[in-house]
């Protein structure tokens, strides 16, 4: 009887599906052509009323679908293919220039960062945790939530985010960097740069963003290697510190990381593990998930 038993597992077929079925018309096989067409035709750059023509719905009709479905935009979703495609390439040590031909832009200047000009405060500033300096500071709504601004006469010195209510913790923090320093809130003396620095109209190379840094000296030079990452792409922190002569600091760097005061500007968010997760950052993960898609964003749009 157990024979008999065995035998008829063993001889139970393997069930196999040999049509595809896939309900037709469904709002799934909308959203799954018109990811096939984003996968396929990425380096076209298929604007949303092509993709919506593809798939025989409207723009808005598909953009509604698309987002509810999926949990992000069909040119999120776009970005995100392109982003990765960019990734493999540049890996593969393909230049520059070729890259951004290669994913349908018009040159390489869509793949640089924002035109920044810093300079370094030097140790004995640092040391004196901001006494003597004059930090003016204001709160301005952000792609990302508040940003909280901090300038000096020299350039911008801070920027954090926080969401509403979280204001005097930003503060806190920030000024707890430099505890001597005198604080003024003047949004007018900060306005100027949170028009500046969100607004990638106003990214100018002849006209670039003046940014003081105030930190140690590896951590000086950990937030100068930042800089030096392309937007739309990510850096991990092995590699970081490998470009500034330190291979075996990683988790030096990766603090340095963590403690840039300069959100956003100082391109923190670009520095991931070297699995390639996202791993954390100071003002929140969903932020920085936020911003890399931002970025993404700009680079494909």
């Amino acid at each position: 009887m157990n024979a008999q038993m065995t035998m008829n597992t063993q001889m139970r077929p393997i069930a196999i599906l040999e049509n595809d079925i896939t309900p037709e018309g469904s709002d799934y096989d909308v959203v799954r052509r018109a990811i096939e067409k984003i996968s396929l035709d990425y380096r076209d750059q298929p604007s949303l009323e092509v993709l919506a023509a593809e798939v025989g719905e409207t723009p808005t009709g598909l953009q509604k679908l698309f987002t509810r479905w999926a949990g992000l935009s069909p040119k999120a979703f776009l970005q995100a293919v392109t982003l990765d495609h960019a990734r493999r390439l540049l890996d593969s040590g393909m230049p520059l220039l070729e890259t951004s031909f290669e994913l349908g832009m018009s040159g390489p200047g869509r793949l640089h960062d924002l035109f920044v000009t810093h300079e370094a405060m030097s140790p004995g500033d640092y040391k004196t945790r901001g006494a003597g300096l004059t930090i003016r500071y204001g709160y301005h709504i952000s792609p990302f939530g508040i940003a909280l601004i901090m300038v000096t006469d020299r350039g911008l010195a801070g920027l954090a985010f926080c969401d509403a209510g979280s204001e005097r913790a930003a503060f806190a923090d920030m000024s707890g960097r430099w505890p001597n320093a005198t604080y003024v809130e003047d949004m007018s003396a900060t306005q100027a740069y949170a028009a500046r620095v969100f607004d990638p109209t106003k990214w100018r190379a002849d006209q670039p963003l003046r940014v003081v840094m105030i930190g140690t000296d590896f951590q000086l030079r950990v937030w100068e290697a930042l800089l030096r990452i392309p937007m739309g792409r990510a850096c991990t922190y092995s590699s970081i510190a490998a470009s500034i002569g330190h291979p075996s600091a990683s988790r030096a760097v990766g603090a340095a990381v963590g403690a840039n005061p300069m959100s956003f500007v100082v391109p923190c968010h670009r520095a991931i593990g070297k699995s390639g997760a996202l791993t954390g950052y100071h003002w929140g993960l969903t932020r920085k998930r936020a911003i890399l898609g931002w970025e993404a964003g700009q680079v494909g749009s």
